[in-house]
């Protein structure tokens, strides 16, 4: 992603929060917030995975 695009990105989030950037830094935040869960749930599951593959090895 170049550094223009960014910058297209960060006007439309502020824009999206009218022109409130606390407003856009808190969606920020909490989208970031809900992103973390997503992938500490898909790490889990794959931890999960793995040990459902490990304890159908003879040889592990």
């Amino acid at each position: 992603m170049s550094f223009r695009s960014n910058d297209s990105a960060i006007d439309e989030i502020v824009a999206s929060c009218n022109g409130d950037l606390r407003g856009a830094v808190r969606a920020l935040l909490l989208i970031n917030e809900h992103l973390e869960s997503e992938l500490a749930k898909a790490y889990a599951a794959a931890a999960d995975h793995s040990m459902v593959e490990r304890g159908n090895s003879v040889l592990h």
